[in-house]
This record gives C-alpha cells, sequence and structure tokens, in this order.
C-alpha cells in the first residue's frame, strides 16, 4: 500500500459488527487460556477446539473478514493478487502440530 492509497472505507455497522465477531473470539480464547482448569492438560487440549466447533469461530472469522472486504481495492495487479491477498501473501499459517508457532 502507497500513501497515495484511497481512504479504506467500510461502513459504521459492518466495521463494528467485524469487530465484536473478532472480539468474541479473542476474549474467548483469553478467558480460555486464563481459566483455572488451563492448567489440566486433558481440558486444555479439550476446551479449545469445543470453543473453536462449539462457536463457529471460523464462520465468525470468515463474517468479520466479509465485512471488511468492500474496503479493499479488488483491482488484479500484475502479481495476480488484489490488495488484500498481497497483503496476506506472506502470512503464517497453521499446517501441523510440529511447526513452530511464529513470533509476533
Amino acid at each position: 500500500m502507497t500513501d497515495s492509497a484511497p481512504p479504506f472505507v467500510v461502513p459504521r455497522p459492518d466495521a463494528l459488527d467485524a469487530l465484536r465477531e473478532i472480539d468474541l473470539v479473542l476474549a474467548s480464547l483469553h478467558a480460555i487460556a486464563s481459566d483455572e482448569h488451563a492448567r489440566d492438560d486433558d481440558w486444555y487440549g479439550r476446551e479449545p477446539a469445543r470453543f473453536v466447533d462449539g462457536w463457529r469461530v471460523t464462520r465468525r472469522l470468515a463474517h468479520a473478514r466479509r465485512l471488511l472486504d468492500p474496503g479493499f481495492d479488488h483491482d488484479i495487479g500484475p502479481d495476480g493478487m488484489d490488495e488484500a491477498e498481497r497483503a496476506c501473501a506472506g502470512s503464517p499459517y497453521w499446517v501441523s502440530s510440529e511447526t513452530p508457532a511464529p513470533g509476533r
């Protein structure tokens, strides 16, 4: 993105809806990690999966992405990607339990 890029415009209700979905996921993951049962390996191995599946976390995050998507430039560049694809192209993704987590 360059300094000459147009402003990022998403309708306020959509941005707030996306923020609520993201906040639900972040606050819930924090609550799971902070729970007194988090010291129990069996519970800690089970509870995040129960949350992700039961609360449909992937659907919620996909919904948040769809709400924010209209604010990006969708023109395909010489690299064959639009603005959002280009920004995410180098993002690390989980592939297996042996893959180390990326630093931030």
